[in-house]
């Protein structure tokens, strides 16, 4: 399922720069702390998604030689999960490490639509349908440049910075200005799920929240002077969280993926709205339910499509209903119904046939 033709004009390629809202940032430092810039999340225990963040090397010099500062950057939205800054805290103990509340002090923007070249990716799928993106080049791939990160969750996301509070990115000199609706419509349309509406804390699992394909890392304090970062590593290595991400790469099947969606609403939606999966009647114009189709999938972030009288989002999809001949409607508690079209977006990799599972048969 491609991306319908009506919404390709939704597709800003142009440079453009646009204010990311609803971020915190968070600084660590401590001498000879060890990391690299880089978007992953931290895992609880039992391997769903407490917080997805961007860590950042600080752009600002340290007042010591020896001293490093790390920013990172993640949605603060309250939730169940404990606080970050908690979380973080439990790994200080004895150690001379400073953890503060930076978000009064830096902006976050994105930039997009000036890559010289169309980006390529290998990847490697594993049969329960993980797949994993494969880096062709000795550089790192998500950018050198202190407090600029190449955003490789997906081909033509561009470039994320932090910028002093009240300061405009160089880059506003080269690209079109424009507010923070065009980088949420900008990242919903490449089909990539951010902050705790999209990757809902203590509930999200990293796979079926794509954070394989994004080439998501896992954070990992070992200790306190030491800040790793681990790939969805799936053969080896060690952080929170990592037996049942394992697991369900290597015995298990995905059944659920968070991918865009047309939802025929002219309006934005609420999230966490109920999608059900529907058979046309052969004998009858209403759709009817059918006890055959199992479960139900979940609308996430929504936005209104500028010039086409409907909305875009994002959708926790049960794969199984990914049939030409089910249809997938949006309800709402005041009986209101909506007709959800999903779609996989341009970059998403095609699956290798012998790599398939049938999810009608593991049930």
């Amino acid at each position: 399922m491609p991306i319908p033709p009506s919404l390709r004009t939704l597709l800003r390629t142009i440079p453009t720069l646009a204010p990311v809202s609803d971020r915190a940032v968070l600084s660590v430092s401590a001498c000879n702390v060890q990391g690299k810039q880089t978007y992953g999340a931290f895992l609880h225990a039992q391997g769903r998604v407490l917080y997805e963040a961007f860590l950042y090397k600080s752009p600002t010099s340290s007042l010591s030689s020896t001293e490093s500062t790390y920013l990172i950057e993640y949605d603060p939205t309250p939730s169940e999960a404990p606080t970050l800054m908690s979380l973080l805290k439990r790994y200080v103990l004895r150690s001379k490490v400073r953890i503060r509340d930076v978000s009064e002090e830096w902006d976050v923007w994105a930039a997009w639509g000036s890559e010289e070249a169309k980006e390529t990716r290998e990847w490697n799928w594993a049969r329960s349908g993980a797949v994993e993106p494969v880096w062709r080049t000795s550089e790192w791939p998500w950018g050198t440049e202190n407090g600029t990160i190449l955003d490789r969750r997906a081909p033509g996301m561009g470039k994320r910075m932090l910028v002093r509070k009240g300061e405009m990115p160089a880059d506003a000199s080269t690209h079109e200005l424009a507010g923070k609706d065009a980088y949420s419509l900008h990242r919903i349309m490449h089909g990539v799920p951010e902050g705790s509406v999209d990757i809902q804390p203590m509930h999200a699992f990293p796979i079926e929240s794509n954070l394989d394909a994004m080439g998501g890392r896992m954070f990992l304090f070992v200790s306190p002077n030491t800040i790793l970062t681990r790939p969805v590593d799936f053969r080896k290595g060690c952080y929170v969280g990592q037996e049942l991400t394992v697991r369900t790469y290597h015995t298990g099947a995905v059944r659920k993926r968070i991918l865009p969606v047309h939802i025929s609403s002219p309006a934005s939606l609420p999230p966490y709205i109920s999608i059900k999966p529907f058979l046309p009647s052969t004998t009858d114009s209403a759709a009817v339910k059918t006890p055959r189709l199992r479960g139900s999938s979940t609308l996430l972030s929504t936005i209104i499509a500028p010039g086409i009288g409907s909305s875009v989002g994002l959708a926790l999809v049960r794969l199984e209903h990914l049939r030409p001949d089910i249809a997938l409607v949006a309800e709402e508690k005041e009986g209101q119904s909506w007709k959800v079209e999903p779609w996989w977006a341009d970059w998403w990799p095609e699956q290798p046939p012998d790599e398939v599972h049938d999810l009608n048969s593991l049930a």
